[in-house]
């Protein structure tokens, strides 16, 4: 397995309120371990609550004694938030912060998967499948019928997350568990790239590449030629 992750500030952001975290080696009692972050909150707030919340989930993992990767998941995102939490109700700064979160590990050709927000997780090969889905705001509304895909893209309201890590006691997860095919590549993002970046240009970069890590650089390059709006964070797994 290879595995190789980038963060970029973007054009019009002060600081990178993302963070991601990329393991091919076992991490606990888990093959591999990979996390993309996305904070919000303000200025400090968005910094301490990606951070965080990706020391808190890898911690756990690195000491749990269970062996169910979707448990360990589970687990160790509950303690996130819970920890997420306390830390906003103990500093007044930090008030109001969370973060979005996609983690996955394969074991196996079995790809296990969770998401809270709107950063993504893609398989890419012959075509781009978008396999996490946003918790958002226009989402909702595209799944009511309310908005069409396309006026979604562009909609005032993209960004209101209707879920995020550290903002309520009790949010989760949603789970995906896939078996990985020969050929494919596995895209994590957060929205700074799928933002600026449409799926089918994504596919063109990440298979037009011989070297996961030229590819990865290419979208963050990308991005940012094309506005650069947000933090741009990608992780790129060849298994």
């Amino acid at each position: 397995m290879k595995a190789y992750g980038n963060t970029d500030i973007g054009n019009s952001r002060n600081t990178n309120q993302d963070y991601f975290y990329v393991s091919a080696e076992p991490v606990g009692n888990l093959p591999n371990l990979f996390i993309v972050a996305d904070g919000m909150g303000g200025h400090k707030a968005g910094d301490v609550a990606s951070r965080e919340a990706v020391k808190i989930i890898t911690e756990y993992i690195e000491t749990s004694d269970k062996k169910d990767p979707v448990l360990l998941m589970e687990n160790a995102i509950d303690k996130a938030n819970e920890g997420l939490i306390k830390e906003a109700e103990n500093n007044p700064e930090l008030k109001g912060m969370g973060t979005t979160i996609v983690m996955a590990t394969m074991w196996d050709d079995i790809l296990y998967i969770a998401n809270i927000g709107d950063s993504r997780l893609y398989v890419i090969g012959q075509e781009i499948r978008q396999i996490t889905r946003d918790h958002s705001f226009v989402e909702a509304m595209v799944s009511m019928g309310k908005l069409d895909r396309k006026s979604a893209k562009n909609h005032a309201r993209k960004n209101v997350l209707t879920r995020a890590l550290g903002v309520e006691k009790g949010t989760v997860a949603d789970f995906f568990e896939i078996k990985n095919e020969a050929g494919n590549r596995i895209l994590m993002c957060s929205d700074g790239l799928t933002n600026m970046v449409d799926d089918q240009e994504i596919k063109s970069i990440v298979m037009g590449q011989e070297h996961i890590d030229e590819a990865v650089n290419k979208l963050i390059e990308k991005a940012n030629k094309n506005g650069g709006a947000d933090n741009i964070t990608s992780i790129l797994i060849e298994p």
